[in-house]
């Protein structure tokens, strides 16, 4: 018996391609506990497979038939296999982070069978320096990224001594976590994670939402004026705006967050303004070394969480996407942390007049146009409404354990799209701020030079606060 599966679910479904892989994934490093025996990694593989009851979500798999006229929806898998699902991985000599990277780039760029639950978690061993990691991946039809990555973090405790935590495929009393997280039941989603989804759903309502019409009028303005808003006009094309491959390269690396914070606190700047132009000056650096850095700003989406004023209205929280100007082409550090400021505070003021449904819409039809630019030939006739999509999503602030193994560091794996060959999504963990580069491998070469100009572009921003 088919259960019934939402129309966005089902999009992420329909959308995907060889060249578009629909799903999200983790990166997870761990220093084994001193005391681990040489077989600690294989031990945690074989207690990882050795789990009997496994939770719903991880049992359906998609199908369609008559009965649902060709809809999607989900069917528990009879003859769920768990050893296709969690699998031991170990690295080539010598077992660098780059050889770590590469293989993650692989498993990323390989679409999920379709034919069995839509997951799967990799074991990696044979770090040269000691530690092992986990990828862990997911269709974006089962869970968004922030949910996934919750899914991960199941796996960790905040005691080191705590053993045989069960992993996030493993069935649990109801009460110990929250139902969304393991039946697969309806969850949040933010505006960043599912720009096509949201797309859909404005399409739906724009019609008959009251004050939907000025709030457009006013936002289409402002993007003409070139002003920060939900809608931009004045992004350039670039080379990461072209039709993309299956295939993809991933780069990650973290940054002390009192570094970042030192900056936007010496410059009045958010960290998320800082982090914004950490990016940005590694983008102008990255491509003028391939001699393609535009005349004009690149312009960023970038999703925000919004505080909604009136309590008359559902929630206490709204999220919309701003176009930020990005700044780079200007050659001074400080002269592009000051524009990225301008641009967000700019662009959440303009969201902040706007109820929750009015912010969906704009925001929706500001990503819109990635609908077009999937369609084949009408890349090289639309302007991309963005150059790329730079998210910050917070995340835990103490030190993690997986069955004593400290976590070293958290790396977040997202979706390239057609006419958006590079995403950049960064996530915090404990002192560390890190930064996942997820790019298609044949239009955005060398990405791991890029993790280099962020190194520079945060100096040059430290230089310019006057911090030594």
């Amino acid at each position: 018996m088919l259960l019934p599966m939402s129309p966005t679910d089902s999009m992420f479904l329909t959308i995907e391609a060889r060249q578009r892989p629909m799903h999200v994934a983790g990166l997870h490093l761990y220093q084994p506990p001193p005391d681990a025996p040489d077989s600690y990694v294989h031990d945690l593989f074989d207690q990882m497979i050795a789990v009997e009851d496994v939770a719903p979500l991880f049992r359906r798999r998609p199908a369609r038939s008559i009965t649902t006229a060709g809809q999607w929806g989900w069917e528990d898998d009879g003859q769920f296999d768990i050893e296709h699902h969690v699998r031991h991985n170990a690295l080539p000599n010598p077992g660098r982070i780059l050889e770590l990277l590469a293989l993650c780039s692989r498993l990323h760029g390989s679409l999920l069978d379709r034919h069995r639950p839509l997951w799967e978690a990799h074991v990696i061993e044979g770090l040269d320096d000691g530690r092992f990691a986990i990828y862990f991946k997911i269709h974006h039809a089962l869970v968004d990224g922030i949910s996934a990555e919750r899914l991960l973090r199941s796996l960790l405790s905040t005691d080191p001594d705590e053993r045989d935590v069960p992993p996030p495929w493993a069935s649990r009393p109801p009460k110990s976590r929250p139902v969304a997280e393991f039946t697969g039941e309806p969850r949040p989603r933010s505006l960043f994670e599912i720009p096509v989804s949201a797309a859909r759903s404005a399409l739906g309502i724009v019609a008959d939402a009251a004050g939907i019409p000025t709030a457009l009028a006013r936002t289409v303005n402002r993007g003409i004026r070139d002003q920060s808003a939900p809608v931009s006009f004045s992004a350039p094309r670039t080379m990461f705006n072209v039709p993309i491959t299956g295939s993809r390269r991933f780069a990650g690396q973290s940054w002390p967050i009192g570094r970042i914070r030192r900056v936007g606190k010496t410059t009045g700047a958010t960290l998320n303004d800082v982090v914004l132009a950490m990016c940005s000056g590694a983008l102008r650096g990255y491509l003028q070394d391939l001699r393609a850095l535009p005349d004009t700003s690149l312009i960023a989406m970038v999703p925000v969480a919004l505080r909604v004023r009136d309590r008359q209205r559902e929630g206490g929280n709204s999220v919309g996407a701003v176009m930020c100007n990005l700044g780079t082409q200007l050659a001074d550090p400080a002269e592009r942390l000051k524009t990225v400021h301008r641009s967000m505070t700019d662009g959440k003021a303009a969201l902040a007049t706007m109820s929750p449904l009015q912010i969906l819409a704009m925001s929706a039809l500001g990503t819109s146009p990635l609908l077009l630019q999937s369609l084949p030939g009408l890349h090289s006739f639309t302007r991309p409404p963005f150059n790329l999509i730079i998210s910050n999503v917070p995340g835990p602030r103490t030190p993690l354990y997986l069955n004593g193994a400290r976590l070293d560091g958290m790396y977040p794996l997202s979706i390239p799209f057609d006419g958006q060959a590079l995403n950049i999504t960064c996530t915090s963990y404990n002192t560390e701020l890190a930064f996942g580069l997820t790019g298609c491998r044949r239009t955005v070469p060398h990405l791991q030079r890029l993790l280099g100009h962020i190194e520079d572009s945060l100096a040059g921003l430290e230089a310019a606060a006057g911090i030594t």
